[in-house]
């Protein structure tokens, strides 16, 4: 017999022993014949039915099943086969189901699918493991729909229509009846919402809600990523109706219920374009020779009152979104932008948190409170970093945010500025000393025209001004969190937690950094922090530092939000929180709320409540931080369209069977060179060695390798980049 029929023997084979249990654990309690069987898995012909026969004796004496009467078979034991997982759909139409509990996904074939999307949440029959395979299932039903709307391309026919689905996983596309497709016409990109499936219908039913515009036009793509991930990038009307009618005037009675501010020095660093300042630090030296410090934050939940139709849409959109050209705030512009950005020369009501520090950044005393502030200065981050490293308040126009012209400050602001960056350094570096790790990673910003096209790509750096701020803002995380955590009898708090790195995952990083002549030290979790902070030292400014960067990023876990407090790895801390951003954090909000509900003596809120929030504010970030990710990628490729005829050198980021991944080095924007595409031999992916290979003259082309490259496709509608390979780099 040959090869490919046996191999096609024993595949049915194994599809009839997946049927057969498939028959008898349905109805574990029933026994069926072989007849009954035979007539369930629709086998008509004789040899499937000898099989079936065959198969059943050889199942009995395994003792998988039982003979209970002649000719009459149930299982031999009933376990539990049924679980309830979420679908992992790829391109090619099959599905791995991740199911809690189960170190391994299970693969699902296209034609077990049973009308599943991706994200969906289904019922999963797992069929018996067969030793050194793959767990194998299929889906029995829809338990609930990830969602149920969907982006995609009009296609008019004269009594009906197809919506082409732009997403990649979407293996179906929906027909639109007569009277359903709103004002698209033929060619459109739209928003669709799924109705129905009949079963005897090829298609979903939809109909469509939204029309997006023009495919490849800039709206209309930036639009369609918010879509695609169920984001809105307009209010309500009855939302923006309420914003506008609430009262943002700072009143007397309000402020007498406050600690008082307004007269000690107070100023905000914040990036050049922003436009909502949520934190503000003040700096007073005491009698006794340490110093006042205030980390000052916008009071959002004084005017986001619960139970509103503002809080509501404040909840379900629980975070702001960071596109590439614009920002989808979570809160409305009269408060996001006015009542409660702390604009210099305003007063504003703020939640603080105050810590009396000494001169070698020891914590004495710490006060939280509301209170009312007056800012004195605004600056840029890169007009602090000009006191920082000049030491003077002399700010140069070609920095100043100042209408380009060149200003002077306070001496008293630059000896607060040089003296709080001298404390926060002292701070993180207790921070690297306990294990913290230190992710700098590179981000890839775009030079933006009048009409949003991308005319340069610039690095944004984080460097003492940043730092600064950051190492206030996350004393002020982590001591209101302590403060609460810390208490008896346990009290309910929102959290934000990151667990420890997984070690496969780590192992994995150890293999790739190897090649660059890296290693992790595994002895104890210390060592760990200390050789990865190494690591991302050892490749700032090299080739590999935004491959090695990435990887490093994914191999640790997620941090999320959590009543459940297990610390934070990455920053090193038992008890952490977000207190510092509630103008576009949810949870900000939250633990504003919850910290001003402790300081009046209130009993413990219910966790359950407050659990159920935090996993929705973890997944609306996950969704907001996939669709800014799509943001750089489309304007990437934008960027990438002029630029057809250039070589690059880039890095090989990623290898996969169907080809390689390349970021150039010059601009980090990634490609794919398809393996199909590359000429002069026929090349295999060798998973093991991240690697393709050639099957004639053994060239390989490896993760890490620097190659150089040409644009060969942009495609905007899709998001797809693809590359033309040249050859290795100096060869």
């Amino acid at each position: 017999m040959s090869k490919k029929k046996k191999k096609a023997r024993n595949h049915r084979k194994n599809e009839i022993t997946k049927g057969i249990f498939t028959v008898l654990e349905k109805n574990p309690k029933k026994t069926f014949n072989y007849k009954q069987i035979a007539s369930q898995l629709g086998l008509d012909n004789t040899q499937d039915r000898n099989q079936l026969i065959k198969r059943l004796g050889q199942l009995k004496q395994s003792k998988r099943i039982i003979e209970e009467e002649r000719g009459r078979y149930k299982v031999a034991t009933v376990t539990k086969t049924y679980h309830t997982g979420v679908v992992d759909l790829t391109g090619r139409g099959n599905a791995y189901i991740i199911v809690e509990g189960f170190d391994d996904d299970v693969f699902v074939p296209f034609n077990k699918l049973k009308r599943a999307f991706h994200g969906d949440t289904v019922e999963i029959y797992i069929y018996p493991k067969r030793k050194g395979k793959k767990l194998e299932g299929e889906i029995t039903k829809v338990v609930e729909r990830k969602k149920t709307e969907f982006v995609g391309i009009m296609e008019r026919q004269k009594t009906f229509s197809f919506v082409r689905p732009t997403d990649f996983r979407m293996y179906t596309d929906f027909f639109i009846p007569k009277g359903k497709e709103n004002t698209a016409e033929d060619g459109d990109k739209v928003v669709v919402k799924l109705e129905d499936w009949p079963d005897d219908a090829d298609s979903p039913i939809a109909s469509v809600t939204e029309v997006l515009g023009k495919p490849g036009e800039h709206n209309t793509e930036i639009h369609a990523i918010l879509a695609e991930y169920g984001l809105p990038y307009e209010f309500p009307t009855e939302v923006q109706r309420f914003a506008d009618t609430l009262d943002t005037s700072i009143k007397e009675e309000e402020i007498a219920k406050r600690r008082d501010m307004r007269d000690v020095l107070t100023f905000t660093i914040d990036p050049k374009d922003a436009k909502d300042f949520d934190d503000a630090l003040s700096f007073e030296l005491l009698e006794n020779g340490n110093y006042e410090i205030g980390i000052h934050i916008a009071d959002v939940s004084h005017y986001l009152l619960q139970d509103t139709v503002l809080d509501d849409e404040a909840y379900e959109r629980a975070t702001s979104v960071y596109l590439v050209d614009r920002v989808v705030p979570m809160l409305p512009e009269v408060l996001s932008n006015n009542a409660c950005s702390l604009r210099p020369n305003e007063e504003k009501y703020t939640f603080s948190a105050i810590f009396e520090i000494d001169a070698n950044a020891g914590i004495k005393n710490q006060w939280f409170g509301r209170t009312v502030i007056n800012s004195n200065e605004r600056f840029a981050y890169e007009e602090a970093q000009h006191i920082i490293e000049t030491g003077k308040g002399d700010i140069p126009k070609d920095i100043s945010i100042r209408d380009d012209k060149a200003y002077s400050v306070s001496e008293n602001i630059v000896k607060a500025t040089l003296e709080m960056d001298r404390l926060a350094k002292i701070m993180r570096d207790r921070r690297m000393q306990r294990g913290a790790i230190s992710f700098d990673k590179v981000e890839v910003r775009f030079n933006l025209n009048e009409a949003s096209e991308p005319v340069g790509v610039y690095f944004k750096e984080s460097k003492d001004a940043n730092k600064l701020i950051e190492e206030f803002m996350l004393l002020a995380n982590r001591k209101v969190a302590e403060y609460i955590g810390k208490q008896k009898p346990i009290k309910t708090f929102v959290y934000r937690v990151h667990d420890n790195p997984d070690e496969d995952k780590l192992m994995a990083l150890n293999g790739i950094i190897s090649r660059f002549g890296h290693k992790i030290n595994f002895q104890s979790k210390k060592s760990i922090s200390a050789s990865l902070n190494q690591l991302l030292e050892d490749v700032k400014g090299r080739k590999e530092q935004n491959l090695v960067d990435t990887l490093a990023i994914r191999s640790m876990s997620k941090a999320i939000y959590t009543t459940d407090n297990i610390g934070h790895y990455g920053l090193a801390f038992d008890y952490y929180t977000h207190f510092t951003s509630p103008i576009r954090r949810y949870p900000d909000v939250m633990v504003h709320r919850l910290l001003q509900h402790y300081l009046d003596g209130g009993d413990s809120a219910k966790a359950e409540v407050y659990e159920q929030k935090c996993k929705h504010s973890s997944d609306m970030e996950y969704l907001a931080s996939s669709a800014e990710r799509d943001s750089i990628k489309y304007m990437q490729i934008k960027f990438m369209q002029d630029h057809q005829d250039q070589e690059f050198v880039g890095v090989i980021s990623g290898v996969t069977e169907w080809g390689i991944y390349v970021e150039i080095i010059e601009n980090k924007c990634e490609g794919m060179v398809r393996i199909s595409d590359i000429k002069g031999d026929y090349y295999i992916f060798d998973e093991r060695e991240y690697a393709i290979v050639g099957e004639r003259t053994k060239k390989t082309y490896q993760l890490g390798d620097e190659v150089v490259v040409m644009v060969k496709d942009t495609d905007l509608i899709k998001r797809h980049l693809d590359f033309s390979l040249l050859g290795k780099y100096g060869e």
